[in-house]
C-alpha cells in the first residue's frame, strides 16, 4: 500500500485499530444477520423459500469473489481515500437493502455490499498492520481477529432483537451510524494521500475471472448441503477458471507474496481453523435439537459460549504473540481448539447443554488464542507492497473455510442417513481439519528452525575460512 498514507510509525495510533475493528465487526455481522431475517423477507415479498437463499448468496460471492483484485487494487492507492470509497459505498448499498420494494433489488443491493465489504476485508489488516510498531503487532491483531469471527457468529443474535423490535429493512440501516463512526476516526487519524485511481482493464478481467469461479464454487457448496452432494460436481468449473487466472498478470502479486517466506503456512492454518468452525456451527444446533430436544433458545446461549472464549483469549493471543512469540502463541492456541474440538467428537445422547458448553468454550479460547498472532505472522512476512493483496488473501481463506465447513458437514452427515451418527463423523472431520492446522504451524516452525540453522552454520564456516585466510 502506498508508504505516502502510512502514519507516523514513531508511535502507536491506536485509533486507527479501533476503526478498523469497527469496520470488519460490521463487515462480518452482514454475513450472517440476514439468516435471522429470512422468514420475514420471504413473508414480505411472497417468494419461494429457495429464492431467499440468494440474499446471503449475494453477499458471500463478491466477498470472495473481488477478495484478491481488492487486495491488488488497494495496494497501489492511498489507505484514506480507500476508506472512504469502501465505507461510502457500503453505506449506500446497505441503505438501497433496506429499502429494497423487491426480492431482486435486495439481492442487487447485497452484491453492492459484498463488493464493497470485500474492499473493508482487504484494507483492514493493512490498516491495522501500518498504524502500530512491530512490537505491538500482535494485540492489534488481537482487537481485529477477534472481532471479525465474533460479528460473524454473533449476528443471528443481534438480528433478531433488531427484527424483533424493529423490522428487517434496520439490519442494513444500522451500518449507516456504524460507517459514518468509522469514517469520521479514518479522516482524523489518517493522512491525505495521492488520488483514488480507477481499476484497469487488467483489474475487471481478473474480477471477472475470479468471481465466476468462486460463484461456481459457492453455488455448489450452497446446493450441495441442501440438494445433495452431487451439486460439488459443479466445483469443477472453477478449475478451468482458476488456471486461466494463473496465466493473467493480475496474479503476479499473489504469487509474489505466497513466494514470500513463511506465507503459505498461516494462510492454510486459517483455512483450516475455519472450516472447522464452519462445521461446528452448522452441526452444532441439530444436534442440541434433534438429540437432546433442547429448544432453540437453550441453544444460542450453549453457542454464544464459543465467542465468549474468543473475546476473552483474542486480546490475550495478541498480548503473548507480542511478547512470547506469535508462532508459539498461534500453536498454542491450534493445540486448545483441537483439543477442544476433540472432547465434542462423541456428541453423546446422555449430554445436557452445558457438558457442551464447557467444550465449545474451550474450542474458543483456544481459536482466541490463535488468530491474532497467526494474522500477525502472515501479515508481518507479506513484504509492504503487498500488505492489502495479504489482508485480501487471508479474508478469502476464511471465507472459503466458513463456505466449506457447513457443505462438509452435511455430506458427512448424510451419509449416515442424516443420523447422529454422520453428526459425529462430521465433529470428527472438523477435529481433523483443527489438527491440521496444528501440523501446519508445527512444520513451519520446524523448516524455519532448520533454515536457521543452516544460516547459521554457514555463517560459521564462512568466518572460520575468513580467519584462517587471515592467520595466514
Amino acid at each position: 500500500m502506498n508508504t505516502e498514507t502510512v502514519p507516523d510509525r514513531q508511535r502507536n495510533h491506536w485509533w486507527v485499530v479501533v476503526a478498523a475493528g469497527l469496520a470488519v465487526f460490521m463487515a462480518s455481522v452482514d454475513m450472517s444477520i440476514v439468516n435471522i431475517a429470512l422468514p420475514a423477507i420471504e413473508r414480505d415479498f411472497t417468494v419461494p423459500t429457495s429464492m431467499t437463499e440468494w440474499v446471503v448468496l449475494a453477499y458471500l460471492l463478491p466477498l470472495a469473489g473481488l477478495a484478491l483484485p481488492s487486495g491488488r487494487w488497494l495496494d497501489s492507492v492511498g489507505q484514506r481515500q480507500a476508506l472512504v470509497l469502501s465505507l461510502t459505498g457500503f453505506a449506500i448499498a446497505s441503505v438501497a437493502a433496506g429499502l429494497a420494494p423487491s426480492l431482486a433489488v435486495l439481492i442487487g443491493a447485497r452484491l453492492g455490499q459484498g463488493a464493497f465489504g470485500a474492499l473493508l476485508f482487504a484494507l483492514v489488516p493493512a490498516l491495522a498492520t501500518t498504524a502500530v510498531r512491530p512490537q505491538a503487532r500482535g494485540r492489534a491483531m488481537g482487537m481485529i481477529t477477534t472481532l471479525g469471527p465474533l460479528g460473524l457468529i454473533s449476528g443471528p443474535a443481534v438480528g433478531g432483537l433488531v427484527v424483533e423490535a424493529l423490522g428487517w429493512p434496520w439490519i442494513f440501516f444500522v451500518n449507516v451510524p456504524v460507517s459514518a463512526l468509522i469514517l469520521a476516526i479514518g479522516l482524523r487519524a489518517l493522512p491525505a494521500g495521492p488520488r483514488l485511481q480507477l481499476p484497469d482493464r487488467a483489474w475487471l478481467t481478473e474480477a471477472a475471472v475470479l468471481s465466476t469461479a468462486v460463484t461456481a464454487v459457492l453455488v455448489a457448496l450452497s446446493f450441495a448441503a441442501s440438494e445433495g452432494p452431487a451439486w460439488l460436481t459443479l466445483a469443477l468449473v472453477a478449475v478451468p477458471l482458476l488456471l486461466i487466472w494463473l496465466r493473467l498478470p493480475a496474479s503476479g502479486a499473489v504469487r509474489d507474496l505466497f513466494r514470500s517466506p513463511g506465507e503459505v503456512g498461516p494462510h492454510i492454518a486459517l483455512a483450516a481453523a475455519a472450516t472447522a468452525i464452519g462445521t461446528v456451527f452448522f452441526i452444532t444446533p441439530f444436534f442440541m435439537q434433534r438429540e437432546l430436544g433442547e429448544p432453540i433458545s437453550t441453544v444460542g446461549i450453549a453457542i454464544l459460549v464459543f465467542p465468549v472464549g474468543m473475546a476473552l483469549m483474542g486480546p490475550l493471543g495478541g498480548f503473548l504473540g507480542d511478547w512470547w512469540g506469535p508462532r508459539k502463541t498461534a500453536l498454542l492456541g491450534a493445540g486448545l481448539f483441537t483439543m477442544g474440538l476433540a472432547l465434542l467428537v462423541p456428541l453423546q445422547d446422555s449430554w445436557n447443554p452445558p457438558d457442551l458448553a464447557w467444550r465449545l468454550f474451550l474450542a474458543g479460547c483456544g481459536n482466541g488464542l490463535f488468530n491474532a498472532p497467526n494474522m500477525a505472522v502472515a501479515m508481518s512476512n507479506a513484504p509492504h507492497r503487498l500488505l492489502a493483496t495479504a489482508g485480501a488473501s487471508t479474508s478469502l481463506a476464511r471465507t472459503v473455510g466458513f463456505a466449506l465447513g457447513p457443505a462438509l458437514a452435511t455430506l458427512a452427515w448424510s451419509i449416515s442417513a442424516y443420523e447422529a451418527e454422520g453428526m459425529r463423523a462430521a465433529m470428527a472431520m472438523a477435529t481433523a481439519f483443527s489438527a491440521c492446522s496444528v501440523a501446519v504451524l508445527v512444520a513451519h516452525r520446524v523448516n524455519r528452525q532448520q533454515a536457521s540453522d543452516a544460516a547459521e552454520g554457514q555463517r560459521i564456516h564462512h568466518g572460520s575460512g575468513a580467519a584462517r585466510i587471515g592467520r595466514r
